[in-house]
């Protein structure tokens, strides 16, 4: 009788709900890991533990402290600081982005190639100037794709906390960014 009284507590994320998460995720977690950790193969590793552990978690996600996605972000960043906190050394910086191969592409769409990849090499190397607590919330809020109110549960801060870092983060990350801009016109 207790059973009947007690709700059924359905599976919130089976394995065509997993699947979908996974397929709509993979490619941020490992981006975010990335970004953190600066190795393939950790990043790879960090990925793989992340979607592992949200599977074996999800009968207790609970949809009332975020989704899915927010979920997996928060075991990925878990995971990334856990290998970085074992290797007791900062991420090394990622490789350079390939220069593009001779192609059969106007002028105009090669300069605007070039002109993309010298923007994320920009990027990359400023947030490399970030202390590592602004990195990662950056990191969290654009490969997370998380609002505000998921990054404060990733963080275990309050929601307008949370707004306030990223705000200076990415007022610190502007700066390098200009700074980096003004080094390459003198």
């Amino acid at each position: 009788m207790r059973a009947l009284l007690s709700p059924v507590r359905e599976d919130p994320l089976d394995a065509a709900s997993f699947d979908a998460v996974y397929r709509e995720c993979v490619a941020d977690v490992h981006a975010y890991a990335l970004s953190l950790l600066g190795d393939r193969a950790s990043a790879e590793d960090v990925t793989a533990l992340a979607f592992e552990r949200l599977y074996r978690s999800r009968a207790r996600l609970d949809s009332a402290r975020g989704t899915p996605r927010a979920w997996l972000f928060a075991i990925a960043r878990n995971a990334a600081l856990d290998e970085l906190r074992r290797r007791r050394r900062r991420p090394q910086p990622l490789s350079h982005d390939p220069q593009p191969r001779g192609t059969s592409a106007g002028e105009a769409e090669q300069s605007q190639l070039l002109d993309l990849i010298a923007r994320r090499e920009t990027l990359r190397d400023a947030l490399a100037q970030l202390p590592a607590r602004e990195r990662e919330i950056v990191l969290l809020k654009f490969h997370g794709q998380l609002s505000n109110a998921e990054l404060a549960r990733v963080l275990g801060i309050t929601e307008s906390n949370a707004g306030t870092r990223l705000h200076r983060a990415l007022e610190h990350l502007r700066e390098c960014c200009e700074a980096a801009d003004r080094e390459e016109v003198a």
